[in-house]
C-alpha cells in the first residue's frame, strides 16, 4: 500500500496529542499518505487537513452538551459525509466515544475499516456498550493490558499499544530537581494535593482534603503542603477554602501538576488519570472522590470494576487507599498519608511494584499503534 488515505476523528486535546503521534508514527511507514477528518493544532502542524475546528467537539458537562446536541448532529453528519465521498483506506476514532462511535457505526456500516484508539470504560461500568463496538470496531487499541484482556473475552480485535505518559515521563524521578523548579524547599517533607480540575470536584473534595491537613499538621508539624491549581478560578476557589485554616504553611501553584507530585512525598488527590500520572512518578498517593448523592446511586448500580483507582486496576490489587463517597472524611485521609510518612518500607514495595508497570507500558506507544493500523490496512479483507 503506497499511499493511502487515512481518516482520523479526534475530539480533544488529549485526543490531539495522540492522533499527532500516530501521523507521524505511519507516516514512517507509508511517506506518501494522506490524512484528512477532524483534529487539532498538533495534527495539523504534523499535515493534517480538519475539515472542521477540533474545538467544536470539545463541550464538558450534560447541559452543555445538550444546548449543542443540533450542533453536534450537524457537525457528525458532515463528518460521515466527508468519509463516505473521499472512503478512506481507515477510519480512526479517538478517544472521545460519545461522538467517535457513532462515526465509526456509520463508518462502519458503510463498508469502511474502523479503529478506535483509547478503549472507553466498558470494562468498569455499562458493559453493554461491547456489543456496539464488537459490531462497529474492526481493531482497538488500548493504553492498559486489562483492557485489552477484556477484550479478547469479549471477542473483540484488540492490541495493547501502551500509554504515551509512560514513554514521555522517565523512569527515574527527580525530586530534588522538582522542588528546585517549583522554589520549595529541598529539605521539607512535602504533601501535594490535588482535589480536581474542575469547580464541582474541587468544592467536594477541598472541605476534606483540608481537614486532613490540619490533622496532619498537627501530627507533623514540620510537614508542609503544596497544591496546584488548574486555573485562575481553581486558584481562587481553592484559596478561598484555605481561609479557613490560614496557619497552615500551603504553597499554591498555577498549573504544574506533574511537577508538583514529583517534587512530593506523598499525594493526597482526586480520582482520575492524574493518578496514572502519580504511578509513573513513583508517588505513594491517597485516592479520594466524593460525588452527589444522586450521582453516586446511580453510578454505583452501573459500576463493575472491584476498583476505581488506575494504580489499583494496573497492579490488580489495592496498592492504594481508595476513599470513595462516604468513605472520604479527613480523619480517614489524615491516618492514610501519615502510614505512607511512617512505612518506608511499604513505600519502597509500592515504588518497586510501580516502577514494573511503568516499564509494562513504555515502548513507543504511537510506533505500536502505527504497527497495528498498518497490519489492519495489509490485511486482505
Amino acid at each position: 500500500m503506497d499511499a493511502p488515505l487515512i481518516a482520523l476523528v479526534a475530539g480533544e486535546a488529549s485526543g490531539d496529542i495522540l492522533g499527532a503521534g500516530l501521523i507521524e508514527a505511519l507516516r514512517a511507514r507509508y511517506p506518501d499518505a494522506r490524512f484528512f477528518g477532524v483534529g487539532g493544532e498538533r495534527m495539523i502542524a504534523a499535515g493534517f487537513e480538519t475539515l472542521f475546528p477540533m474545538e467544536k467537539l470539545s463541550v464538558m458537562g450534560i447541559t452543555e452538551v445538550l444546548a449543542h446536541l443540533p450542533e453536534l448532529f450537524r457537525l457528525r453528519r458532515q463528518l460521515v459525509d466527508a468519509l463516505l465521498e473521499k472512503r478512506p483506506a481507515v477510519v480512526i476514532t479517538i478517544d472521545s466515544p460519545d461522538f467517535t462511535l457513532g462515526v465509526a457505526k456509520r463508518a462502519h456500516a458503510a463498508g469502511l475499516r474502523t479503529v478506535h484508539y483509547v478503549s472507553p470504560s466498558v470494562w468498569a461500568w455499562r458493559q453493554g456498550r461491547v456489543k456496539g463496538i464488537r459490531r462497529d470496531v474492526d481493531l482497538m487499541l488500548t493504553l492498559f493490558p486489562f483492557e485489552a484482556l477484556f477484550y479478547e473475552e469479549h471477542g473483540v480485535p484488540v492490541a495493547f499499544i501502551g500509554h504515551p505518559l509512560a514513554d514521555m515521563i522517565e523512569l527515574d524521578v527527580d525530586t530534588a530537581a522538582a522542588r528546585d523548579e517549583l522554589g520549595l524547599a529541598r529539605d521539607s517533607q512535602w504533601l501535594a494535593v490535588l482535589p480536581g480540575s474542575r469547580g464541582g470536584e474541587v468544592s467536594q473534595l477541598m472541605p476534606p482534603f483540608l481537614d486532613a491537613m490540619v490533622r496532619l499538621q498537627r501530627d507533623n508539624p514540620a510537614l508542609r503542603f503544596v497544591i496546584p491549581a488548574a486555573n485562575r478560578a481553581r486558584r481562587e476557589q481553592i484559596e478561598l477554602a484555605l481561609g479557613a485554616a490560614p496557619a497552615l504553611p500551603v504553597t499554591v501553584v498555577d498549573g504544574h501538576s506533574r511537577t508538583v507530585m514529583a517534587a512530593a512525598d506523598v499525594v493526597l488527590m482526586a480520582s482520575g488519570t492524574a493518578t496514572l500520572e502519580g504511578l509513573l512518578l513513583k508517588k505513594p498517593m491517597v485516592v479520594g472522590y466524593r460525588v452527589g448523592a444522586v450521582t453516586y446511586a446511580i453510578v454505583s448500580r452501573l459500576v463493575k470494576s472491584e476498583f476505581v483507582a488506575l494504580p489499583n486496576l494496573l497492579c490488580r490489587k489495592a496498592m492504594v487507599p481508595e476513599l470513595i463517597q462516604d468513605q472520604l472524611s479527613g480523619e480517614a485521609a489524615a491516618r492514610e498519608v501519615n502510614r505512607w510518612l511512617h512505612e518506608p518500607r511499604r513505600v519502597a514495595a509500592l515504588r518497586e511494584d510501580f516502577t514494573r508497570v511503568h516499564e509494562a507500558l513504555r515502548g513507543g506507544a504511537s510506533v505500536k499503534a502505527a504497527e497495528a493500523v498498518a497490519g489492519l490496512l495489509e490485511r486482505p479483507r
